[in-house]
């Protein structure tokens, strides 16, 4: 297999997207009493000296720093501004039969795999053919069932997992029936038949 090219490489990351409650590092060059760590409140707005509210949630940091040098101009002759990330506040859940359930930051691309992962993979009684996401999509609650086998297989491609989704890993009955019983049972000398509904 060829190693990916660099533009394989910058097509897989897709730029960080700003959501209420990040915090944000903003620094305008040679002006330090305007750089400052600052807080999108709920609304996806920002404040900031000289610059006033700026609308912060949907942008890019470089977005956002266009914005905010665009206000400050009246103010700053040719204002050179850069904004990172401090604090990132857009979460995935992930649940269910995984290692690890809780909130993961999504950085980058992240994919239903790649969460999962970050959850420490599936957890022994794990269903990998009942894996649900659930997304709200303008208002309207979604959810759509996934089989890891299949997309490990290259079935159909890894969909992509956004902040504010959450998956759910099915628990598999048989598995955690036949380790119940196995525990139970001491020393098998037949083989250990269940009836499952």
């Amino acid at each position: 297999m060829p190693p990916p090219t660099r533009q394989d490489l910058t097509a897989a990351q897709q730029p960080y997207i700003i959501g209420p409650f990040d915090k944000l590092d903003i620094n305008v060059y040679g002006v330090p009493e305007l750089s400052m760590t600052v807080q999108v409140d709920a609304g996806g707005s920002m404040s900031l000296p000289l610059a006033g509210t700026v609308p912060a949630s949907g942008k890019t940091p470089s977005q956002l720093a266009n914005a905010i040098a665009a206000n400050l101009r009246k103010y700053v002759r040719d204002p050179q501004v850069t904004v990172n990330t401090d604090e990132i506040n857009q979460f995935v859940t992930v649940d269910g039969e995984v290692a690890q359930p809780g909130s993961y930051p999504v950085m980058g691309r992240m994919t239903l795999i790649r969460a999962i992962a970050e959850a420490k993979g599936m957890s022994q009684y794990s269903d990998e053919n009942f894996v649900v996401v659930f997304r709200e999509v303008d208002g309207k609650k979604m959810a759509a069932l996934y089989d890891l086998r299949a997309i490990r297989q290259g079935i159909y491609e890894d969909p992509p997992i956004y902040a504010g989704d959450v998956v759910s890993v099915g628990e598999s009955a048989s598995k955690r029936t036949f380790a119940l019983a196995v525990q139970g049972a001491g020393l098998l000398v037949a083989p250990l038949v269940a009836i499952l509904n």
